[in-house]
């Protein structure tokens, strides 16, 4: 077995990218030790797999219905013993939808789940004498206690039309209690087994795939997203470990100007260390059945996370969590009396924008007559307006259906505030706060003074996070065996990389974005300065591929430069890839990984017309083509390609790029 602390390459894809002997339109657990023997003929030591946790109708794994539960679409039906008499129809599936460039996700899934339900029903006197005294199926739900709350809200959740827990018309809050009850009643067995013997049968098939694939001499690197789906199993039965009027997300940037709302809820890491991190420590003990190493997703979100009202549509407005906070003694102290610095707190808006923002809608006195009377509330007789107390976040300006533009007018002036004070008495910066009118209206004096202020805060919220995430990583590192590789992405505050190297977690750079962007034409990091520390990667899941960046995205020449080539093909090709692939390889990092297709393109034989068609997925996008992609060949064809094999075994043997030596001063 291999050791994690070894120097690897390794090979990214999602499971259902598979295509397996056996596997029926989707890559399944068994798929993974045929692609272990691929793998091992290419000399790649290490396979990273995209989240496999049921995320029920969403294809999208960072979309789980739980934390636990394994997504039944990568269950192999051939392979479950009571499949027998089902051949046909597992044989007629499988030539449905084997052909398929990217799987129909919805229809496939919608296909296996009609399937898996005759089998259980077909078979259902010995599947329920399994779960039985002495039953194998009831020693399974011994070891795997988290089946019950799964097998309970998924049964609720399918009578109820899929809806969400929280539209559902009953058992929205049933409590521990509550589901013990409906768990241990006897007319609702039947239906809460076939998911538990869904979920047993895919355990087993995971872990056979696992255990093979260890034998092989490889690690096995899993993924789990720190955050969880609020229509999932365990906020359902859990809530009181999360914030559901609060959102995760992402601080706006230069890709977007209003930040990332991801819809998820933030936990609340009070409450979960009161009971020891249970929730955590149980989450990656059932990881570990499976794998040698994980990647932590959003590694920030362990230290702060950016938060956000579940009453507004975007992040503009949010602030990091935990931070320490600014409160009124503080700002009094400053000069600021109270009606200033409810200036600062809310946005204030002048009666003649109203008008310049509508000049050009049709109808613009009455939408702005509908502004004044249902928005706006005037401060005596200025010509200055608050927002009314009926509008608490951008989905009731949504809810009043206006014109666009005055949609969007209201938008920037909700937005338009030094401060959000995102609990009672306690404020943080905006974002923008520097743009904001309250904050250009301030004397020299008192910016100089407020933005002292803000800096204090902001080194006393640095120690916040140095401190919650080192605990919480360490709790983490505690609770399993496994190596945790780090996301960190994003803007890094100084003590995340201090507390991932004195904790060995690895970090992750990927090559395109490790760039110094603050110096002179924004250079690339050598490759010899990567940290021993890290995993090294031209390229992830959210982002285009390798070939697709260098044709459409890459500076080709600066990067020629960097790298020390005169130049490379314009359009990409095996040579490009051999060249650039070989650098990425000789970076320091412990382990270089690379997805799948940018390894197939070492060979010409694997080139999709359009580079774009190659990615997994495209954030912000929803449709069908993401998260769905293929392998464009079944394993054993691909295994079969000598010019393949052969060039990604160079690859595994490159050395690490040795630093540059400076020159001794005089």
């Amino acid at each position: 077995m291999a050791k994690t602390e070894n120097r690897l390459i390794g090979a990214v894809t999602p499971l259902g990218a598979l295509r397996g002997a056996g596997s029926m339109g989707v890559g399944e657990f068994p798929d993974l030790v045929e692609f272990a023997d691929l793998c091992v003929k290419m000399g790649v030591g290490l396979i990273q797999l995209l989240p496999v946790n049921d995320t029920g109708s969403q294809s999208s794994p960072y979309f789980a219905l739980t934390a636990f539960a394994l997504h039944p679409l990568y269950l192999r039906v051939a392979d479950l013993p009571e499949a027998g008499p089902f051949a046909d129809k597992i044989r007629a599936l499988t030539e449905r939808f084997g052909g398929e460039e990217r799987f129909p996700f919805a229809a496939l899934l919608r296909a296996k789940m009609e399937l898996l339900r005759e089998i259980y029903t077909a078979n259902r006197a010995a599947i329920m004498k399994q779960a039985g005294k002495g039953g194998a199926l009831t020693a399974w739900i011994g070891g795997n206690p988290w089946v019950k709350e799964y097998a309970v809200f998924r049964h609720l959740k399918e009578t109820q039309g899929e809806k969400s827990w929280q539209e559902w018309e009953t058992a929205r809050d049933p409590g521990a209690k509550g589901i013990a009850e409906r768990w241990n009643d006897e007319n609702l067995r039947e239906d809460h087994l076939f998911w538990v013997w869904i979920q047993a049968a895919a355990d087993a098939q995971f872990s056979a795939a696992a255990q093979e694939t260890a034998k092989r001499g490889i690690i096995l690197e899993g993924d789990l997203p720190i955050l969880i789906n609020e229509d999932s199993a365990d906020v359902w039965a859990h809530r009181e470990y999360f914030n559901l009027d609060e959102s995760a997300g992402a601080p706006p940037d230069m890709y977007s100007p209003d930040g990332q709302r991801w819809g998820f809820p933030t936990y609340r890491w009070d409450a979960l260390e009161k009971n020891n991190f249970d929730w955590w420590c149980k989450r990656l003990e059932n990881a570990q059945k499976y794998y040698q190493a994980y990647r932590i997703d959003h590694v920030l979100g362990f230290f702060r996370i950016w938060t956000s009202a579940q009453k507004d549509n975007t992040s503009v407005l949010g602030w990091f969590n935990p931070q320490s906070p600014i409160r009124e003694k503080e700002l009094a102290a400053l000069g600021f009396d109270e009606d200033r610095i409810r200036w600062m707190t809310l946005p204030h808006v002048p009666t003649g924008e109203v008008w310049d923002a509508l000049h050009a809608v049709p109808g613009a006195d009455g939408e702005a007559k509908r502004i004044f009377a249902e928005v706006l509330e005037r401060i005596g007789s200025e010509e200055l307006w608050l927002f009314r107390n009926t509008v608490s976040g951008e989905k009731d300006i949504d809810a009043l259906g206006l014109h666009p533009a005055a949609r969007e007018f209201l938008y920037r002036a909700w937005h338009d505030r030094l401060f959000v004070e995102y609990e009672k008495g306690n404020r943080a910066p905006a974002w923008k706060y520097r743009e904001s009118r309250a904050w250009q209206s301030l004397s020299e004096g008192e910016q100089t003074a407020l933005a002292g202020l803000i800096e204090k805060h902001e080194a006393a919220s640095e120690k916040m996070w140095e401190k919650q995430g080192t605990k919480l990583l360490s709790m983490l590192k505690a609770s399993a065996a496994m190596l945790p590789c780090a996301e960190d992405l994003g803007a890094v505050p100084a003590c995340v990389p201090k507390i991932l190297a004195k904790l060995s977690i690895l970090g992750l750079r990927v090559v395109r974005w490790h760039r110094d962007w603050n110096a002179e034409g924004e250079p690339y990091y050598p490759f010899s300065d990567y940290p021993e520390l890290s995993v090294c990667t031209p390229a992830v899941h959210d982002s285009s591929t390798l070939r697709e960046w260098w044709e459409r995205e890459a500076d080709q020449d600066a990067f020629c430069k960097f790298i020390g080539v005169p130049s490379l093909p314009r359009v990409y090709n095996p040579g490009a890839a051999k060249i650039i692939l070989a650098k990425c390889a000789s970076a320091a990092s412990r382990f270089r990984v690379f997805q799948i297709q940018d390894l197939m393109h070492l060979s010409p034989h694997w080139y999709a017309n359009d580079p774009a068609s190659e990615r997994i997925n495209v954030p912000g996008t929803l449709n069908e083509f993401n998260w769905t992609w293929r392998l464009p060949a079944p394993i054993a064809e691909i295994a079969a390609d000598r010019d393949l094999i052969k060039a990604v075994k160079e690859l595994a043997a490159v050395k690490p790029a040795e630093k540059k030596k400076t020159a001794a001063k005089k």
